[in-house]
């Protein structure tokens, strides 16, 4: 099984549309949660609004993207009803009588990341949630998840910023094992020639963006040249201005699902390595 992420782009009607799922979507997350819950291979998932034409919804997960949003179709389909009323060329609903026309939307609304970083990638979540029963562990810490959007330049700015991304793919791999916090992240082209930046971490936000700095500062400095209004760089060494600039481009997230809720990278790197000793 090998683990994937998504970004699903929602195109709104119109702002009033944005606004009116703003405050919809939250009391439908529970409905969401236990759907996920039952399907069991969504490790973490959220909504964000990036706009006021579309709405994101983010989530990695274990296996092959087609089967699971067949799987949410059925068994998360009264949410998706209620944001397709907002969404313009929506599939037919209720979307649980017509999956496959769910399915085939959604990969037709599919937005494919530059690349992607995960901390334990050889363990599903129903795996890692079965080591910590069996080891009678529950989570204690805080998760957190961080939607970064930078506004790039230009087209041709957007354009260099992903090939950049892609030549240091393993660079960056290294540099987010070596922050030590971060579960999952991705940098992921968006529309106006924006880049996100998705990570589910653990600890506080202040913290997280100072070992951040510290260990993948590099990467955003150079992305940062092809930034609208970039903080100062080298980030190292202006690491205030660089978290007052994170916070302001960070995203508030609509329902934040995780399936083992509380389990920093570091509980599950020693449930993995416990199961391979005994």
């Amino acid at each position: 099984m090998s683990q994937n992420h998504f970004t699903l782009g929602f195109p709104l009607k119109s702002p009033a549309d944005a606004k009116a799922l703003a405050e919809q979507l939250l009391p439908l997350m529970p409905g969401l949660f236990q759907a996920e819950d039952a399907i069991g291979t969504i490790h973490y998932s959220r909504f964000t609004l990036l706009s006021e034409k579309t709405l994101l919804f983010l989530g990695d997960f274990d296996g092959e993207f087609g089967p699971l949003m067949g799987d949410l179709a059925r068994q998360a389909g009264p949410v998706f009803n209620a944001i397709f009323r907002h969404v313009d060329q929506a599939p037919p609903t209720p979307v649980a009588a017509d999956a496959d026309a769910f399915v085939e939307w959604t990969a037709a609304h599919l937005i494919h990341p530059v690349n992607l970083y995960t901390a334990y990638p050889d363990v599903t979540a129903k795996r890692i949630k079965a080591l910590a029963s069996a080891a009678d562990v529950s989570g204690a810490g805080e998760l957190n998840p961080f939607l970064v959007i930078l506004p790039i330049k230009s087209r041709l700015a957007f354009l260099e910023v992903q090939l950049l991304l892609r030549a240091r793919g393993h660079g960056t791999t290294k540099d987010l094992d070596s922050v030590g916090t971060p579960h999952f992240a991705q940098f992921v082209p968006l529309e106006d020639n924006q880049i996100g930046f998705f990570t589910v971490y653990d600890g506080s936000f202040d913290k997280y963006i100072a070992d951040f700095t510290k260990n993948i500062g590099q990467v955003f400095d150079l992305i940062f040249k092809f930034t609208k209004n970039p903080p100062p760089s080298p980030c190292r060494k202006h690491l205030q201005e660089f978290i007052d600039f994170a916070a302001g481009a960070n995203r508030a997230p609509i329902g934040f699902y995780q399936a083992y809720p509380g389990l920093s990278v570091q509980d599950i790197h020693a449930l993995i390595a416990d199961s391979k000793s005994n």
